[in-house]
């Protein structure tokens, strides 16, 4: 993001956003980059929509015997306060994080997803 100081704009880092790493289904990955790109958006923003809606929920319903096959490494950042909402989420439901991730991506709201640019906006 940039800020606006004495007139002139400075690259500073979000520092509301953490780097987090999990492993994710490699079909729902390549799903989620046509529907960023279909959407001016970023694939971590659909995430985020989604796992909003299901902490939202506060329930998941999900069958560890289905779990993907093709998981990848995936390396993003997201919301520090929505992270460590998930992982409460996770533990007290008793699943992972990338399970509650992949699951989540059922529920992402398009209406409620930032737009690409919001990384470069100026505060």
């Amino acid at each position: 993001m940039w800020k606006l100081s004495n007139g002139k704009l400075i690259q500073a880092t979000d520092i509301a956003r953490v780097k987090f790493r999990t492993n994710i289904s490699a079909a729902v990955l390549e799903k989620l980059k046509v529907m960023a790109d279909d959407y001016d958006t970023h694939v971590n923003y659909l995430l985020e929509s989604g796992v909003h809606s299901v902490l939202n929920q506060n329930t998941i319903i999900y069958d560890k015997a289905t779990r993907p096959t093709d998981r990848v490494q995936y390396k993003t950042t997201y919301d520090a306060d929505l992270l460590e909402a998930l992982k409460a989420f996770a533990k007290q439901h008793q699943v992972y994080i990338n399970d509650v991730i992949e699951y989540s991506v059922q529920y992402i709201d398009l209406n409620d997803v930032k737009n690409a640019s919001y990384k470069h906006r100026v505060e």
